[in-house]
């Protein structure tokens, strides 16, 4: 059994992906734009045919899943945040800096006492993260 994250951007997957390659190096495993879809009794009436209907990434070891949904442009993230365990206080540093980017910083990255770097930010779409430090 596998419990992935799936990310509904509202119209803003694209820049997100983009976001997520240059902050975290992740890799797309799969893009899929509503144009594609083979079937047309599930399209979705009025949503641009660019826009990415499902995809997936790789931050790590973990997939990622995301669309546009119904791309209204006003992405809601609330109740959870993706923890992202890092090996080092540097790459925590680094990660947690350019996820802030454009974002809100909830905690800033401090030692803790089970962690020598640990911190809470929403990047500039408003997905929460919980930046945390091994060593």
């Amino acid at each position: 059994m596998t419990v992935q994250p799936y990310l509904f951007f509202d119209g803003r997957c694209e820049e997100a992906l983009e976001f997520y390659r240059k902050t975290l190096g992740a890799k797309d495993v799969q893009v899929s734009r509503f144009r594609e879809n083979p079937d047309p009794q599930s399209a979705m009436p009025g949503v641009d045919p660019n826009k990415v209907m499902h995809a997936s990434f790789r931050v790590g070891d973990t997939t990622v899943m995301a669309s546009d949904g119904m791309c209204h442009g006003r992405p809601s993230f609330q109740g959870f945040s993706l923890s992202l365990s890092v090996p080092t206080a540097a790459d925590a540093d680094r990660l947690f800096g350019a996820l802030a980017e454009g974002g809100k910083v909830q905690m800033p990255l401090a030692k803790t006492f089970f962690s020598p770097k640990f911190g809470m930010v929403a990047d500039k779409f408003g997905v929460s993260w919980m930046v945390i430090a091994g060593k």
